[in-house]
């Protein structure tokens, strides 16, 4: 016991030490480099829940005689996956695949930064292994994960990719709390309990990280509870809020005081702050911020004549009558201007793909009235087209003929001087919204309208420009729509 205590206390040490190395090389990393707590046991390897880094000291005795790079790049994997939100994961989701995601989302960083003092036996292998990946895009967690559950990996590659690119165990993240201290427990010899994580890491659920309509968002980062992106793991909401304060400062400190150090080595890093850091949106959600009160005929059964269902049962013994509103007043969206930037730079099949979702979104039954007004209005430094549609039929019809016109410059303000142009000429009953799909790139106008507005952008490599203060700005991912 004594002797176990002493390679605890010297495991700790080691690890002391290689944070203090770690703390001096990457500043802008120090809340989270500091923020876990070191603990011994209920692991083969080291691990990492959020609260704790704990560890088996005889693997800190080994990664420590392969040299400080070996120790240290393990070390900091596991501190960036709280960065990224990694560990607060939703319980519905493929554990094999995220868990590869994750790692090799990291990988990509810490071979980016190109550090003495990360360098590893197996880093030139992973390189090769990162520059063929990079390929389909971005090396985020979320956008991995999804990359692997549209296209399965066969047994033998997902193996592959698992040895080459794991350093630590993930069985904190989803082990229950009490799950988690009975497998400490066990592993300092106190009794109670299976190895932490393993009944819980079994079976296999599916899970789509983006804002599709029904669910962040982001990357990966801020999510809810439902199956569509990874949520509060076994570490609870506050830690998560905890660690997502961490990432911000991060963001931030590599945006300005680190920017000029670091340049391009930190590009990925900040990419994936800032995906975690991306506030999500549930489109359908972001559609009803639009919805106006209004009648609308259907049958209300919340509501009846208690008289006429008593006279019914004395009249005809068991059948009471009923007689339900022909009119309820529900908050819907009746008014409304879908504006589409028909320039040069966006692509037709993204245009086609958001008309599609904002359909299905507003077809369900319960998002418009029966009788809407909706104005689609194609343009790019002028009007090139304004098609109105009456009923989700004709909605439907407009996008199996749709045409896009224009392919010049980009102006947003031809849009709202029309729009202005027909609240004038009383073509809008109550006008509540305008949402504007475009590449982001034109001039805006000058003053806020007497709607709302909101410009929608789809994200990639090169961001997207600030838009009025009284605008509203959503960022979608390619794969949302």
């Amino acid at each position: 016991m004594e002797r176990q205590q002493r390679a605890e206390e010297l495991a700790v040490q080691i690890l002391k030490y290689a944070r203090n190395e770690l703390l001096v090389a990457f500043r802008f990393l120090d809340l989270a480099l500091c923020k876990p707590e070191l603990q011994a046991g209920g692991l083969e390897t080291l691990g990492i829940d959020g609260k704790y880094l704990r560890f088996n000291p005889d693997y800190i005795f080994e990664l420590y005689k392969q040299g400080g790079g070996e120790l240290n790049h393990s070390c900091l994997h596991a501190i960036f996956h709280c960065v990224f939100s990694h560990p607060f994961v939703n319980p519905a989701i493929n554990r094999d695949l995220w868990d590869l995601a994750c790692d090799i989302a990291v990988e990509g960083i810490l071979s980016e930064l190109n550090m003495k003092q990360l360098e590893t036996l197996t880093g030139s292998a992973m390189a090769v292994e990162l520059a063929a990946l990079e390929q389909g895009g971005k090396l985020t967690a979320e956008r991995l994960y999804k990359r692997f559950t549209d296209a399965p990996l066969s047994q033998g590659e997902y193996q592959r990719l698992r040895d080459l690119f794991r350093r630590d165990e993930h069985s904190p993240w989803y082990a229950p709390p009490e799950q988690q201290r009975n497998a400490f427990l066990a592993a300092a010899g106190q009794g109670g309990g299976s190895e932490g994580g393993e009944a819980a890491s079994s079976g296999s659920m599916t899970v789509e990280i983006s804002a599709d309509g029904s669910a962040g968002g982001s990357a990966g980062g801020s999510a809810g509870g439902s199956a569509d992106g990874p949520a509060d793991g076994p570490a609870g909401g506050s830690l998560q809020a905890e660690w997502q304060a961490i990432s911000q400062r991060v963001q931030v400190d590599l945006e300005t005081a680190s920017q000029s150090f670091w340049g391009d080595r930190a590009a990925n890093l900040l990419q994936n702050v800032q995906e975690v850091n991306r506030e999500k949106y549930d489109y359908s959600d972001f559609l009803r911020k639009f919805a106006v009160l209004g009648e609308d005929m259907q049958i209300n059964d919340d509501e009846f004549d208690y008289i006429f269902y008593t006279y019914g049962l004395q009249l005809y013994q068991n059948v009471p009558l009923i007689e339900p509103l022909e009119y309820k007043e529900v908050k819907k969206i009746k008014d409304f201007v879908i504006a589409i930037d028909t320039s040069g730079s966006v692509q037709g099949e993204l245009v086609q793909a958001f008309l599609t979702k904002t359909y299905n979104i507003l077809a369900q039954q319960e998002s418009f009235f029966s009788k809407i007004n909706v104005h689609i209005i194609q343009c790019d430094a002028e009007i090139q087209e304004d098609h109105k549609v009456t009923s989700w039929e004709e909605f439907q019809d407009f996008l199996k003929t749709m045409a896009l016109k224009g392919f010049g410059g980009t102006d947003f303000r031809p849009v709202f001087q029309y729009v202005d142009e027909l609240r004038r000429k009383k073509e809008f009953d109550n006008l509540k919204g305008l949402i504007y799909f475009t590449d982001g790139y034109g001039t805006f106008p000058e003053k806020k309208p007497d709607y709302d507005a909101a410009f929608v952008f789809i994200d990639d490599e090169y961001g997207q420009p600030e838009v009025p203060v009284w605008a509203i700005k959503l960022i979608l991912q390619k794969d949302e729509i």
